[in-house]
Parts: C-alpha cells; sequence; structure tokens
C-alpha cells in the first residue's frame, strides 16, 4: 500500500474515495479508530492508501479532479 495524503475531514476523505472507486481503484483509509483511542474527535489525521500498482493511476484522477497532493 502507498499513501496518497492525509486528512482529518472525513467528508473530504469520503468524496476522494469515490472518486477513485469511479476510476476502478480501491482505496482505504487508515488510522480510523486512533482519535478513539486518543479521545480527541478529529485530532489524528487518517491516511489515504491505494497498492503501489494504482498508485500513479489514482494520482492523476486526484489531480484532475483538482486535488494537489503533496508528498505524505
Amino acid at each position: 500500500m502507498k499513501e496518497l495524503l492525509r486528512s482529518t475531514d472525513l467528508v473530504h476523505l469520503s468524496f476522494l474515495i469515490a472518486l477513485l472507486r469511479d476510476g476502478g481503484i480501491e482505496a482505504i483509509t487508515l488510522d480510523n479508530h486512533m482519535s478513539v483511542l486518543e479521545g480527541s474527535g478529529n485530532a489524528i489525521p487518517r491516511r489515504l492508501v491505494v497498492s503501489v500498482e494504482d498508485y500513479d493511476a489514482a494520482q492523476r484522477i486526484l489531480e484532475d479532479a483538482g486535488e494537489h497532493l503533496t508528498a505524505p
């Protein structure tokens, strides 16, 4: 798995996952339960990851949609 980005915005992450799914790419979020352990709402960013094989295509899909990705 390779990380595309990190975010605390759950709605935005859901939108990005939908974009990738429409492009035929499976994406998952990691660290979903870390905020519960810390006891602090959305303080810890979740990581959006895809398979190594899909990484370049996923980057193109998100950049074409206007997302500005920074290297994690």
